[in-house]
């Protein structure tokens, strides 16, 4: 079942409904811990879609996650968008680069950052962070491939995003591991040295 809703799910990874990502959304709707009317991306199509899967009436599109100046398409469903930063006001501070569900946007810190914009999802997790107001949302150029064809584009790096996220949290524990294995160590034979010394003194003091 969450398999089955997570693939009518658009995958733009924008949390507007509360989860973090679209599958952690389908399993809230298949656990009964969420209404299907929660996707602005989708809008009424998905919403209808969402429904016949859950053997449930469609329901009008959720106010309260809605954006209400948003421009909406026919069906409700959010203008499909793009990321796009002003080089000039750029200052390299790397937080839109960590806010990026699907890391469409590169970028070392103290360097300028730029958009994917193939990748981008325009989920606008990236403004919030961003100190200088420099990054605005787009309508998605015609060039690009249409939102629809991009969803298992944009799963598979939401999956690859977590995967690293998780591979760089585990080698930071173990350095924090190694580092404090090596605290431990220099702690443990400095009490030998200082156990030695103690043991030393004690016999020219007291010979017998």
């Amino acid at each position: 079942m969450v398999d089955r809703l997570d693939a009518l799910l658009p995958q733009t990874q924008c949390r507007r409904c509360g989860f973090d990502g679209c599958r952690p959304y389908a399993q809230a709707l298949a656990a009964g811990e969420t209404t299907l009317n929660r996707c602005p991306p989708g809008g009424l199509t998905t919403i209808a879609a969402l429904a016949e899967v859950l053997a449930q009436p469609p329901l009008p599109p959720d106010a309260d996650v809605w954006p209400q100046d948003a421009v909406l398409r026919a069906d409700q469903s959010l203008l499909p968008t793009v990321a796009r930063i002003d080089e000039s006001r750029c200052i390299g501070c790397f937080k839109c680069v960590l806010a990026c569900p699907v890391d469409a946007i590169i970028g070392a810190p103290k360097f300028l950052h730029t958009v994917l914009s193939d990748d981008c999802s325009g989920c606008d997790l990236c403004l919030p962070p961003c100190p200088v107001d420099c990054i605005e949302l787009v309508p998605r150029p015609p060039e690009l491939p249409p939102v629809d064809a991009m969803a298992e584009r944009w799963r598979q790096l939401h999956r690859m995003r977590k995967a690293r996220l998780a591979r760089e949290r585990e080698s930071r524990d173990e350095a924090r591991r190694q580092r404090r294995g090596e605290v431990l160590a220099a702690q443990a034979q400095s009490i030998d040295i200082a156990a030695a010394i103690a043991r030393a003194r004690a016999r020219r003091t007291n010979p017998s």
